[in-house]
């Protein structure tokens, strides 16, 4: 999916600057903040500001377009990847990686307990990298 047809399926009024976001997480399975955002689209869009680059990937977190990560306690960062899928967080690189997770635990996510209703699951991993593993210089 695009990213206008993206915005559109998640009733978000398109704007250059929206379809710019959007399609950034999109193409970029970095899990970017939003000064990574920003600086990566800055050059091409000169009048976007640091507020319309957070406060549209707020509005994409809160319509569900894109999710917010907050696995790294100092960064907020942003996943156009909505499917069901955990991360993991290198703590020594800081890289955050997709991990797939298990049928049973995607499962758990229409689960109604005790009343309340689960709208979200966040499964957040922590540890190091098996490129950072590789390194000779590990602390």
């Amino acid at each position: 999916m695009n990213a206008y047809d993206k915005l559109i399926t998640y009733n978000i009024k398109p704007s250059v600057q929206r379809i710019a976001i959007m399609d950034y997480l999109l193409k970029h399975r970095t899990h970017p903040s939003a000064d990574v955002v920003y600086s990566a689209l800055s050059k091409s869009i000169p009048t976007l500001s640091k507020t319309t680059v957070y406060n549209t990937l707020k509005l994409l977190a809160e319509q569900g377009a894109a999710l917010m990560l907050t696995i790294d306690e100092n960064n907020v960062c942003f996943d156009g990847d909505t499917s069901p899928h955990s991360h993991f967080l290198c703590k020594k690189c800081m890289k955050i990686y997709d991990l797939p997770i298990s049928s049973s635990e995607q499962e758990v996510s229409g689960l109604n307990s005790d009343g309340h209703v689960i709208t979200e699951i966040h499964y957040y991993f922590k540890g190091i990298c098996k490129n950072c593993l590789n390194d000779k210089n590990i602390d």
